[in-house]
C-alpha cells in the first residue's frame, strides 16, 4: 500500500495506532544507526532513506529524477516491510543477515529479494535492524549500486 503522504509526519499520522508505534520504533532504529549522508524523505509512497542528488546526481536508474534509494519502510496490509537495497545487491550482506536473523527471532525469516516482512509486530529484531543499517555507508552503497545494479 503506497501512501500519498507528502511528509514523514503525515505518513506516520495516517497509520493505525498499532502500526504507528512499530513504524516509529523502526524509524528511530534506522535514524539512530544509518551512516551520515543518507537522507530521510517520502520515497515510493513509503518512508525512504536515500542518497540525495547533491551526493549522487545520477539518481536512480529507473527514475533518474529521484534520488538513489537505499532503505524503505512501510506498513503494508498484512505486515510491516523493510526494503534494504544493499541486501539485494550484496550476497555477503544477505548471507550475514540470513545467518544472524535466527539468533534474534525464532520464527522463519520472511524475505524477498530486498524485502523483509514482519507479520508479528512483537518479534521485530530492532537491534539486528540497527546493526544492518551500520553495515554500509553512502560511498559503499554507491559503489555497490554502480557495480551490481545500475544499467549502463
Amino acid at each position: 500500500m503506497q501512501s500519498k503522504a507528502a511528509s514523514t509526519e503525515q505518513y506516520l499520522n495516517e497509520l493505525p495506532d498499532d502500526r504507528k508505534e512499530v513504524i516509529q520504533k523502526l524509524r528511530k532504529t534506522i535514524l539512530d544507526n544509518l551512516p551520515k549522508g543518507f537522507e530521510e524523505q517520502m520515497s515510493y509512497g513509503m518512508l525512504g532513506y536515500v542518497v540525495p542528488h547533491s551526493t549522487y546526481p545520477d539518481g536512480y536508474r529507473c527514475s533518474p529524477e529521484l534520488p538513489l534509494p537505499f532503505i524503505n519502510l512501510a506498513s503494508q496490509k498484512n505486515f510491516v516491510a523493510l526494503y534494504h537495497s544493499g541486501i539485494y545487491a550484496s550476497k555477503e550482506l544477505y548471507d550475514w543477515f540470513v545467518g544472524e536473523y535466527p539468533k534474534y527471532v525464532k520464527t522463519k525469516l520472511d524475505m524477498g529479494k530486498s524485502c523483509i516482512r514482519f507479520k508479528k509486530m512483537d518479534t521485530i529484531p530492532y537491534k539486528l535492524i540497527g546493526e544492518l543499517c551500520t553495515k554500509m555507508n553512502v560511498s559503499d552503497w554507491i559503489t555497490l549500486y554502480e557495480k551490481n545494479v545500475k544499467k549502463t
